[in-house]
């Protein structure tokens, strides 16, 4: 009989003990809007999937679409304004 072993070291909880970089945090802090509208038209949208949908649910997943589609172009306007090197 041959034994079957790993190959590769073996990835450990160890080896991914590290805090992401500051500059990560601050691109999600930057999206954070974005992000928050995302989840609640995907929270709108699950909310009327498994019944038939009412008014009320179709108001709710437009709102949220509208919000999700605002916050993207402020995300694009702000990202468009700040440019790397101070070119605007």
């Amino acid at each position: 009989m041959i034994p079957i072993a790993a190959l590769q070291p073996l990835v450990t909880a160890a080896s991914l003990d590290f805090e992401p970089p500051a500059a990560e945090l601050d691109a999600i802090e930057h999206e954070m809007p974005l992000i928050l509208a995302e989840v609640e038209l995907l929270d709108a949208q699950i909310t009327a999937i498994d019944r038939p949908v009412s008014e009320l649910d179709a108001r709710r997943v437009r709102r949220a679409r509208n919000r999700v589609m605002a916050a993207r172009r402020d995300l694009t306007n702000r990202t468009a304004t700040v440019q790397p090197g101070g070119a605007a």
